[in-house]
């Protein structure tokens, strides 16, 4: 089945490997090309704004920068914060800043925000938030660091310092929302506005 109409692949603004999977799976061609833009400084200009906002301005700023270079190109840009409570957490910058985030997460609720934007010709022309809230059981300390001893390094790629496709998932009791979202990619949306743009087959 022919699904992409375009002659060449979809840009994904990322070196996301979860992202580009579920692209690939959801049998559309992709290839990555990160933003190399200064994420944190952009977030600092975004301060006012709420979580969901941020993650909107760093997806199209990814997918506007990777078009303006790339204007024959379908691109695609995607980002996500956390927030708890009134703080909005990034992701960590080493173990003992993970572990500090977890312990301060665990047995409470927080809510993932997830953006996605699609540009091309150097112009935005879709964008997407998605929520989702989850819920992390009150696991033990030896739990905590036994888990950070098994996933390593992977622990400072995430923005909450979990995988949920991976161990992250034995860390929650409850989880609420849209599985891609969650993963860091409004999927459905954005494979709807693609069909209604003409570059997925109908």
């Amino acid at each position: 089945m022919m699904l992409w109409q375009p002659t060449m692949p979809l840009l994904l603004a990322s070196q996301s490997a979860a992202r580009r999977a579920m692209i690939e799976a959801a049998g559309i061609p992709v290839e990555t090309q990160p933003a190399g833009i200064d994420e944190r400084r952009i977030e600092a200009a975004a301060q006012a704004a709420t979580p969901g906002d941020a993650a909107l301005v760093l997806a199209r700023a990814k997918a506007k920068a990777i078009a303006a270079a790339w204007p024959e190109r379908v691109v695609v840009g995607a980002d996500q914060t956390l927030s708890f409570g009134n703080r909005r957490l990034s992701k960590p910058a080493n173990r003992a800043a993970a572990r500090e985030q977890l312990r301060a997460l665990r047995g409470r609720t927080h809510t993932l925000h997830s953006a996605v934007a699609v540009a091309r010709e150097g112009a935005v022309l879709f964008t997407h938030l998605g929520t989702a809230d989850l819920t992390m059981r009150a696991f033990s300390d030896a739990f905590l660091d036994s888990y950070l001893d098994e996933v390593g390094d992977a622990v400072v790629r995430s923005v909450g310092a979990y995988q949920l496709e991976g161990l992250g998932i034995q860390l929650f009791e409850r989880i609420e929302g849209d599985h891609f979202t969650i993963l860091g990619l409004p999927l459905l949306p954005m494979i709807e506005y693609l069909r209604a743009s003409g570059c997925l087959a109908s």
